[in-house]
């Protein structure tokens, strides 16, 4: 008794093993062990709860600073409601305008939301205000039970922040007219997103929640970086892929007390739009009385957007510019022939499809590519697996002057092995489509050598869609031509 009423005096400090063992002394503990680290540590986080500020006083006050519609700061409100925790939000808070006055300011010097005001100095930034209020209620579960619990909220709580939402932001910004919109970057988010949503759907695959068998706030911070992409960019038809995310979302958005902050919450059902640069407004402009008279085909060219040289001179439409592949040497081998000769083939196809293939195949102008899909382990659906595929080549379309490709889904039973073959125009796969094609990234790329016997029968057997393969059975071919 007296040893924890020596602890509970000083619950404010977090207790050293050294600290515990003196505390031990005069009371005639001296005789055991002093206790481990770990066990010390998860002490602290269990009892002691961070130290100074880790018990709500009564009367404290938590003020937020943000937009209604801050998904940032539905964190910290879904935190409160978890802990019982008064949050109040600052009414009429006006982006741009409440936190450009001094005394936002003073509060966050770069003016960001939100902000959480408290009787002991203001805190901001989204995930430090979130565990700020996680941790005032003293056996709240949103930290767990154990060390390791710990560790793994504070694992998803980073992932999140890294992995979902700094990417799905880099997909959204721009599409809302607040970054310049480039369609390479917007891909590579996307490829990046879908990696992290893989990963997340894997772990999901077995575990109802981020961490243990309740929720914390990992998947409050999770679930609210997920709510932007659901209901502004990520379809139906893009979730898909990825059940055990989709599950998961919906699972807890319709808690009960995440169901008070976020309300109802429906998903995208298309992709927000590129939001176009807004014209300068003519309309208070006196018109001009020789306006009326003006011929109608002068009014057509005026109104119609161009780069204009000189005032009052046309400059001659730009050439547009040639791809580059247009520019390599001629090569003997005729693409469209080959394709022709490809999808008319019925019979007797490796007498006549695969040798007229040889008998065409520049080395010198075109080049062969095997790749292999790095994520085989979530092809775990046949029919997503196939769409994914099937996405690919849709995708590919830029490229169908410059390409052929054949791509087969192997395996009887999951998870499917996805490879593919390409013919490319030059000797290395062509810029422009690793530029614009984000599927590029998800699959290892790998040269083929035709001096090799073994990688041209390989080559052979691709094209020819041989069944078994690499003793597999084929679940699905697919053309690109």
């Amino acid at each position: 008794i007296c040893l924890f009423w020596e602890i509970l005096h000083r619950i404010t400090e977090p207790y050293s093993i050294s600290e515990l063992h003196r505390i031990s002394l005069p009371l005639g503990f001296c005789d055991y062990a002093p206790p481990s680290s770990s066990l010390l540590l998860q002490f602290n986080l269990q009892h002691l709860n961070f130290g100074r500020g880790a018990f709500l006083p009564s009367a404290m006050v938590l003020v937020l600073h943000a937009g209604k519609t801050n998904k940032n700061s539905f964190k910290a409100l879904i935190a409160a409601e978890y802990n019982g925790v008064e949050v109040k939000v600052v009414p009429d808070f006006e982006m741009g305008v409440s936190n450009k006055t001094p005394e936002f300011i003073k509060m966050n010097p770069i003016g960001k939301v939100p902000v959480l005001e408290t009787p002991n100095g203001p805190i901001f930034e989204s995930n430090a205000i979130a565990r700020y209020v996680a941790r005032l209620k003293a056996d709240s579960p949103l930290y767990g039970s154990f060390l390791i619990d710990y560790g793994h909220i504070e694992q998803w709580i980073e992932f999140a922040s890294l992995e979902v939402d700094s990417n799905i932001l880099t997909w959204f910004r721009p599409r809302m007219g607040r970054a310049a919109y480039l369609p390479p970057v917007e891909e590579a988010a996307i490829a990046a997103l879908k990696r992290a949503l893989g990963a997340l759907n894997t772990h999901l695959a077995s575990n109802t929640y981020l961490v243990g068998h309740s929720i914390t706030l990992a998947d409050i911070v999770m679930t609210c970086n997920l709510l932007l992409g659901f209901t502004k960019l990520m379809t139906k038809n893009f979730t898909s892929e990825f059940p055990h995310v989709e599950r998961y979302f919906w699972t807890l958005v319709n808690q009960p007390n995440f169901k008070k902050v976020l309300g109802e919450v429906k998903q995208a059902e298309s992709v927000l739009p590129v939001q176009s640069a807004k014209k300068p407004d003519d309309s208070s402009k006196p018109k001009d009385s020789n306006e009326s008279k003006k011929e109608p085909k002068k009014e057509a060219e005026k109104e119609k957007p161009r780069d204009v040289a000189g005032e009052g001179e046309d400059e001659a439409p730009k050439p547009k510019p040639k791809n580059p592949l247009d520019l390599l040497p001629p090569s003997k081998m005729i693409l469209d022939e080959w394709k022709r000769l490809y999808s008319n083939t019925k019979t007797n196809f490796r007498e006549v499809a695969i040798k007229g293939f040889w008998d065409m195949y520049d080395p010198e102008g075109y080049s062969l590519w095997f790749c292999d899909y790095k994520y085989n382990d979530e092809n775990i659906v046949s029919f997503v697996t196939l769409n994914k595929v099937g996405g690919f080549l849709q995708r590919m379309d830029l490229a169908r002057k410059y390409a052929f490709g054949k791509m087969l889904v192997i395996g009887s039973e999951p998870p499917f092995k996805v490879k593919g073959l390409w013919l490319f125009r030059g000797q290395e796969i062509p810029k422009f489509i690793l530029d614009e094609c984000y599927d590029m990234e998800l699959y290892e790329w790998r040269k083929v050598d035709i001096s090799d016997e073994v990688q041209k029968e390989c080559v052979n057997q691709m094209i020819e869609d041989q069944e078994p393969f690499e003793g597999e059975a084929l679940l699905d071919a697919k053309c690109f031509k």
